[in-house]
C-alpha cells in the first residue's frame, strides 16, 4: 500500500507560480507511474502531468509550456512546478500513484491540494 501527501497549493494571482509536491511512503518501490490529476468545480478530474518509472513525462496540452512534473527518488516525492498560472488553472490537484500488486494495477490517490488562481 501507498499513501501520498501533497502540499503547496493556494492561492496565487494570475501569472504567478507554484509548486506542489506529493510525497509517497509505503510500499514505493511498487509505483511504476505518478501522475498529478485536477479537478474544476463541475468538471471532470483531468490528467496533467505524468512520469514513469524510467524518467519518461508528458504534460496536458492545456499546460504544455508551463507546468512541469519532475521526482526526487530519494526523498520518494513527486513535484509539478506550475508557471504562468491563469485562472482556468484552479481546481483542486491530486496525485495518483499506480503499483503493481500480484500483476495488478493498483490506483492510489491523495487527499487533494486546492490552487487558486485569481484575475
Amino acid at each position: 500500500q501507498v499513501q501520498l501527501v501533497e502540499s503547496g497549493g493556494g492561492l496565487v494571482q494570475a501569472g504567478g507560480s507554484l509548486r506542489l509536491s506529493c510525497a509517497a511512503s509505503g510500499s514505493t518501490n511498487s509505483i511504476h507511474f505518478f501522475g498529478w490529476y485536477r479537478q474544476a468545480p463541475g468538471k471532470q478530474r483531468v490528467i496533467v502531468a505524468a512520469i514513469i518509472r524510467d524518467g519518461g513525462t508528458n504534460v496536458a496540452d492545456s499546460v504544455k509550456g508551463r507546468f512541469t512534473i519532475s521526482r526526487d527518488n530519494a526523498k520518494n516525492t513527486v513535484y509539478l512546478q506550475m508557471n504562468s498560472l491563469k485562472p482556468e488553472d484552479t481546481a483542486v490537484y491530486y496525485c495518483y500513484a499506480a503499483t503493481t500488486v500480484l500483476s495488478r494495477t493498483v490506483d492510489n490517490w491523495g487527499q487533494g491540494t486546492q490552487v487558486t488562481v485569481s484575475s
